[in-house]
């Protein structure tokens, strides 16, 4: 079996009368890129902030790299990076100040602080960047300072709390390999996102709402498994198509893609070609096509979107 780096039971938090995170059950292990997928106020920062130990359970147990939390949270710091949603470094340091601030924070010897500041412009592309005031760079280059900042001390765990929310396209592509190249040096990582695209990129994941575990697995176990069948229709008046295809009790939902459909329709229909062809609604001229799940398709399954 494989090493645990994170082991959650029955996790809840509560915030008054809300419930944040409630009954929360994780495996996580060694190794892997995990990924928690939800949309915003689903509890996914919550969750982080409990297995990092600054927040503290209002029920069940937590066990992150083999220290029992709340109890060691002062121990595990050490051994874990977090990298929040908002950038948390000083916007008046220069790149290397802030990395030489973190350094001293996490007591690296100074013979070793510089190898290990310069080490990390070099990985990061920051090195044009050095003396540049870090209130003044790009959201690209805040993302890389920040990871920087965060595996300065080449922690075991490593939490990204929505790492690429501020970045474009390119600058998440290239951050994600970059989490490849960690991983595949050792580091566990724990990242949070709502792209589904970055959700797929993940070794295994959760999906999260309301607070509450609705799936967990690999994106491609979790595509597999889906209570689904995924159609697509090209058809004319496809807005008109959609408003009357989620009125059938077998439909779970129907979302416009360019100029075609999808269309999500219950397991238990085991012909669905045939189902929705012979529906009074689909013009016999429409092209219909059954097509491989996506995990967009999966989240809609098991969340309560499935009719939006």
């Amino acid at each position: 079996m494989s090493e645990l780096v994170i082991q959650v039971n029955n996790l809840t938090r509560k915030f008054g009368d809300l419930t944040a995170i409630q009954n929360l059950n994780l495996d996580i292990e060694k190794g892997n890129i995990y990924g928690f997928l939800g949309p915003n106020g689903c509890g996914k920062t919550t969750a982080i902030r409990m297995l990092t130990g600054l927040l503290k359970p209002s029920a069940g147990t937590v066990q992150v790299l083999g220290f029992s939390l709340p109890k060691d949270a002062e121990k595990l710091r050490m051994h874990i990076g977090y990298m929040t949603q908002k950038f948390s470094l000083y916007d008046d340091l220069s790149v290397a100040e802030n990395l030489n601030f973190i350094a001293k924070i996490y007591g690296l010897p100074r013979t070793q602080q510089k190898q290990r500041v310069n080490q990390l412009l070099d990985t990061y592309e920051l090195n044009p960047q050095a003396k540049q005031l870090a209130g003044s760079m790009s959201g690209g280059q805040k993302q890389r300072l920040a990871l920087a900042a965060a595996v300065l001390h080449k922690p075991k765990l490593l939490f990204l709390d929505e790492p690429t929310s501020a970045v474009d396209p390119e600058n998440r592509r290239e951050f994600w390999e970059q989490l490849f190249d960690l991983s595949d040096q050792g580091t566990s990582i724990l990242v949070s996102t709502h792209y589904m695209d970055e959700a797929e990129r993940c070794h295994k994941l959760a999906i999260l709402e309301q607070g509450i575990k609705r799936a967990d697995g690999s994106p491609n176990d979790l595509m597999q498994q889906m209570g689904a069948h995924v159609i697509e229709i090209a058809a004319m008046d496809l807005r008109q198509l959609k408003q009357e295809l989620i009125e059938l009790p077998d439909v779970i939902s129907a979302a416009q893609i360019g100029a075609r459909l999808r269309v999500l329709i219950k397991k238990a229909i085991t012909e669905p070609l045939n189902y929705l062809s012979q529906q009074a609604v689909v013009n016999p001229e429409a092209s219909l096509s059954l097509v491989r799940p996506s995990l967009e398709d999966v989240f809609v399954t098991c969340t309560g979107d499935s009719r939006q």
